[in-house]
């Protein structure tokens, strides 16, 4: 179910769809495929919103979406991708065949994600599963309201929820499968997909994909 999908440093992310290939906030790459032909970036945060990386997934033809509210900062890769496309929280919309809904994406008590920049997680309809890349988020009404098959969940705490609130939600929404990212890097420990997956009640599925 979930061997299209892999997970990089922090919450650099890479999906297949048949002959598609979708990034989601790369950062750092280690290689310079130049294969996306959709990169979506979820907030302006240095390690979500790397021109840097983003040069090296995207190719002439890509096609880049970002939030609204930082279209200004997006267009420091137009010289990059083919178009930049902008979207708000709690849309669905196709974008050149790609199916993707929006969910609002920030904390609840901490300052580094306010509700009011319109931040967004993304749910992606792909190969008849929804998958659900949940941004820098905490716990919210929102994300506790989302339905899909695969849960791309932050787990490292500081800016978003640590493992056990993560678990907390996962349980929630009971996807099959849930995936921790954001963690062992910029914030927490690599320990801390173990933890989340010691949190999580059966019958869902971690599965751990990033590498140290």
């Amino acid at each position: 179910m979930t061997e299209n999908i892999e997970v990089f440093t922090q919450s650099s992310i890479r999906i297949k769809d048949g002959d598609k290939t979708i990034y989601i906030d790369p950062f750092q790459m280690k290689i310079e495929p130049h294969d996306a032909d959709y990169i979506l970036i979820t907030h302006d945060h240095h390690d979500h919103f790397s021109p840097e990386d983003i040069g090296k997934a995207a190719n002439r033809e890509t096609v880049l979406v970002a939030p609204e509210k930082m279209l200004d900062k997006a267009q420091e890769t137009s010289g990059l991708v083919r178009q930049i496309i902008t979207v708000k929280p709690d849309i669905c919309r196709e974008i050149e065949g790609l199916e993707i809904e929006t969910v609002p994406a920030y904390n609840v008590l901490k300052p580094f994600h306010p509700r009011s920049a319109g931040w967004v997680g993304y749910i992606l309809q792909i190969g008849g599963k929804r998958i659900y890349i949940a941004g820098d988020t905490d716990v919210t009404k929102e994300a506790k309201a989302v339905k899909c098959d695969i849960a791309l969940i932050p787990v490292g705490g500081t800016y978003t929820m640590d493992a056990k609130k993560a678990a907390e939600l996962v349980d929630a929404i009971r996807p099959a499968v849930a995936i921790p990212t954001h963690y062992g890097s910029i914030v927490g420990k690599p320990s801390d997909g173990e933890a989340f997956a010691g949190y999580v009640q059966t019958p869902v599925r971690v599965e751990l994909k990033i590498h140290f």
